[in-house]
């Protein structure tokens, strides 16, 4: 299966360097560019792009906007969004993830890792791998000031494999690290995990975290 990829940057020398890229791997097209965070939302639902490669900073509407929009947007309900940014430790990476984003990636990727996080986050997953994400949201959340949760659910809707699961993906771990911590099958793991999702509303793993967090049940720095 072709995966459809929208390119969301203001710079078009950005915009060219990727498509050449992308469009000689063998399962990703290129199927549209935007210069504009109101373009990129636009050609996200004209071009039926499986993913938005999005930059933040955009002329007019910026690239969290668009997040926002792309996905409150039940005919967009597929679409995924990977934030490249510059910004790899700003606040506003932190609020695209909020807004919808499944994940984060530094416009200074290597190819390959460009490739896998696309591959990754059209497959449903979400990108929290890197250091650097751990990093943001572990500082981000630590704050006092940060936004109160918008997730459907709390703690006490989940069962206790389910507030146990969320924790363990708020520490970073995969599915498959996960089952290998509370001797279950990946399978059952993944079960839990979409369930949690279910009931929090959370879009994905990464907002999933998001909620580990802000509930408390992963703490700043915490690894398992």
């Amino acid at each position: 299966m072709t995966i459809r990829i929208l390119l969301a940057d203001d710079q078009a020398l950005l915009r060219g360097t990727f498509k050449l890229l992308l469009d000689a791997v063998p399962d990703i097209e290129v199927v549209g560019e935007a210069s504009t965070g109101m373009e990129a939302v636009q050609r996200a639902r004209t071009q039926r792009a499986d993913v938005v490669l999005m930059d933040i900073r955009m002329p007019g509407m910026d690239g969290i906007e668009a997040t926002k929009r792309i996905t409150a947007d039940e005919a967009m309900a597929g679409v995924k969004i990977l934030v490249l940014t510059t910004f790899e430790t700003d606040e506003l990476v932190m609020e695209a993830l909020r807004a919808g984003a499944s994940g984060f990636l530094g416009k200074g990727v290597e190819p390959q890792e460009l490739v896998q996080a696309i591959r990754t986050i059209a497959a449903g997953e979400s990108l929290l791998s890197p250091n650097a994400t751990t990093a943001l949201i572990n500082q981000f959340l630590a704050r006092p000031h940060h936004e109160p949760s918008s997730f459907i659910a709390g703690v006490t809707d989940l069962t206790p494999r389910e507030l146990e699961i969320t924790a363990l993906v708020g520490s970073g771990l995969s599915n498959t690290e996960i089952a290998e911590h509370l001797f279950i099958s990946p399978a059952t793991a993944k079960t839990h995990l979409h369930r949690a999702m279910t009931k929090t509303g959370a879009r994905d793993r990464a907002q999933l975290v998001v909620f580990a967090y802000q509930n408390g049940l992963v703490q700043p720095g915490t690894t398992h």
